[in-house]
């Protein structure tokens, strides 16, 4: 069996599954991706090779990356992220960063990420969907955590928790470097 073939076959059985998944009908995800339902059809059947946009916006409509969707692998899924792979999102030239350690859908979005913030750095974020949950493991140094206005201490050895369906900001007040391993979970897109 050729790439091609692989990759149509996969794109198949994943759309069908993270469809069926997310409990859409195919008018449902044809509506929610600006897609024909005979493109959908096409797709789960693998009897086409759509267009690289037509599978972005598609993984767009189910909540799932491009590589889900285009996974192949069979059996148990075990992926490991070597360090050179590891995607830096942020930096500052004082060296602060945060970077996506791994990711996943199960069943919505989840991610692991590597955090650090200089002394007197920061960086906020807006609302993220509601559902959303964070958990932040302090390692080093204080976090000062800031949830719709209201500032929290957590110090190394720490943990905490939060919705994060409201502004909410990480920031240094310290003397230190902190650095922080953060989890966010996103809920399902319906």
């Amino acid at each position: 069996m050729s790439d091609l073939d692989l990759l149509t076959q996969s794109l198949a059985r994943n759309v069908k599954r993270w469809r069926t998944e997310r409990g859409f009908t195919l008018d449902t995800l044809a509506a929610r991706a600006g897609v024909s339902r005979g493109m959908l059809i096409q797709i789960e059947q693998a009897r086409t090779n759509p267009s690289l946009g037509t599978v972005v916006k598609i993984g767009d409509a189910l909540g799932v990356s491009i590589t889900t969707l285009l996974d192949y692998e069979q059996g148990p899924k075990v992926r490991v992220v070597p360090p050179e792979q590891v995607v830096r999102l942020w930096h500052t030239e004082g060296g602060s960063y945060s970077r996506l350690l791994a990711g996943t859908e199960a069943p919505g979005p989840l991610e692991m990420w590597d955090w650090k913030l200089m002394p007197g750095e920061n960086s906020g974020s807006d609302p993220h969907p509601a559902g959303t949950v964070e958990i932040a493991h302090v390692t080093t140094g204080e976090l000062t955590l800031t949830v719709e206005g209201v500032e929290y201490r957590v110090a190394a050895g720490s943990s905490v928790t939060f919705d994060a369906n409201a502004p909410h900001a990480y920031a240094n007040h310290g003397e230190v470097p902190m650095q922080m391993t953060l989890t966010v979970s996103v809920p399902l897109v319906h």
